[in-house]
């Protein structure tokens, strides 16, 4: 009974640093996944900041030219 017990708790073990590789393995590669999407949302904030900054200088250009228009207007 002792021996079957012994048998029993080593498969344990076995069965628990499987799974223990198992999962620091995934767990690398969803840091690896992680690091990738944060670098990837970084990239994307920066390139998003970039774009409202042409379409600011693209509104206030169209504000600029509506203002003028609508001042050529007034003194026709």
């Amino acid at each position: 009974m002792l021996e079957t017990s012994l048998n029993q708790l080593e498969q344990l073990v076995s069965d628990l640093m499987h799974k223990n590789a198992q999962l620091t393995e995934q767990n690398t590669s969803l840091s690896q996944e992680l690091a990738q999407a944060k670098e990837e949302n970084d990239s994307l904030q920066l390139s998003l900041m970039e774009q409202e900054e042409k379409h600011g200088a693209t509104a206030a250009r169209i504000q600029a030219l509506v203002e003028r228009a609508s001042a050529g207007v007034v003194n026709a």
